[in-house]
């Protein structure tokens, strides 16, 4: 068996851990780029999600390069993630492609169930102890890439040598792939945390603050949103996200079934606007926008990929949200078809709507 995963940001590391600890043999799939999306718009229908035509191009990818099984995560509620797993599958076995499915996600069968997928895919049923370190090591090792990346946010937009918070964190994820283990990738965010703390920057900065919401992909996977996070922070924005690969898995994936305590402020500060559960991140996009207006930032990006159902009826009520918070937002919907000069018109549009906001409150 040789595992492969689709990329989601900086999922790859995670699983990457999680696969080295097991001494599983696997393939990651090249970084998300236009190949990998053309190649799945080609086999997907028309109007899938955009996440799902990036996963087909990932795994026609890594089967090209020997892969046969593919490892993924699960999803809960209306939103389509939750059918990807048996929805590519059927398009991988129409191309003649045989690929095994094991889908990691909060089973109804219980804790139990997923432990018993992990142990399927590690081949040590019996060695109960290493499965649940591996599990561990890998949860970690997410935490501190969030992390990590929560440090680029700060850096950007602040650093005196433009382009430096870019050449060293690109550096990092390609290094990492090379890196083994969670010694090894532990060691390397270690290191490129202190290249970034040497960065010089201006402190007497405070640049426009910016929450990024919406659908987990497309706010996770910056190749996905045109490098939206990065563009924002070198045009001297700060962003935040508040949606991380680490809140999945240890909130939603392990907390929630361990039936442990996790954050959920954002489901009262939703409840004015939206009450309930519908699915994907519909919740976490309403309640994480009333959480930015109330700490003060300037104003919020929804980004979702057309066609997704929980983050159109969240877009439904943004609106009232931006009225009675004060603060301003905008929605960007992806697909394969988006420009992304188009994109960064708007983009440069809504910060000088931000910048004039700002001059009008200290004037």
């Amino acid at each position: 068996m040789i595992l492969t995963f689709p990329h989601m940001g900086n999922t790859y590391i995670t699983a990457k851990v999680l696969l080295d600890e097991l001494g599983v043999s696997y393939v990651i799939p090249p970084l998300d780029n236009q190949e990998a999306l053309s190649i799945g718009a080609r086999y997907a229908p028309e109007l899938a999600c955009l996440p799902l035509k990036i996963n087909l191009g990932n795994y026609i990818k890594a089967y090209e390069q020997g892969a046969d099984t593919i490892l993924i995560t699960g999803g809960c509620g209306p939103c389509r993630f939750g059918y990807y797993s048996e929805i590519e599958q059927g398009i991988l076995r129409d191309l003649g492609i045989k690929m095994d499915v094991i889908a990691l996600e909060k089973p109804d069968a219980g804790l139990l169930e997923l432990m018993r997928r992990i142990y399927r895919l590690s081949g040590y049923e019996k060695n109960v102890n290493r499965v649940i370190g591996a599990v561990k090591k890998a949860a970690r090792i997410s935490a501190l890439v969030d992390e990590l990346e929560r440090q680029t946010f700060r850096t950007r937009p602040r650093e005196t040598a433009k382009g430096s918070t870019d050449r060293i964190y690109s550096a990092f994820r390609e290094n990492v792939l090379n890196a083994k283990g969670y010694d090894g990738i532990k060691k390397l965010i270690g290191e490129t945390s202190e290249k970034l703390s040497a960065i010089k920057v201006n402190r007497n900065q405070t640049p426009l603050k910016i929450g990024i919401v919406g659908e987990i992909y497309t706010t996770i996977d910056s190749a996905t949103s045109f490098n939206l996070d990065i563009k924002l922070g070198n045009l001297g924005v700060e962003v935040d996200r508040a949606v991380t690969v680490s809140g999945w898995i240890i909130d939603h994936m392990f907390k929630k079934a361990l039936r442990l305590p996790y954050d959920t402020g954002y489901v009262d500060a939703a409840k004015p606007y939206l009450k309930t559960m519908i699915g994907g991140h519909a919740q976490e996009t309403v309640g994480h926008s009333a959480q930015y207006a109330d700490r003060g930032f300037d104003g919020i990006i929804q980004i979702y990929p057309l066609s997704c159902m929980p983050e159109i009826v969240a877009q439904s009520v943004l609106p009232g949200l931006s009225r009675d918070k004060d603060i301003p937002v905008m929605t960007l919907i992806i697909d394969e078809m988006s420009g992304e000069a188009g994109y960064m018109t708007r983009i440069e549009a809504f910060l000088d709507v931000l910048d004039r906001r700002r001059e009008r409150s200290i004037g």
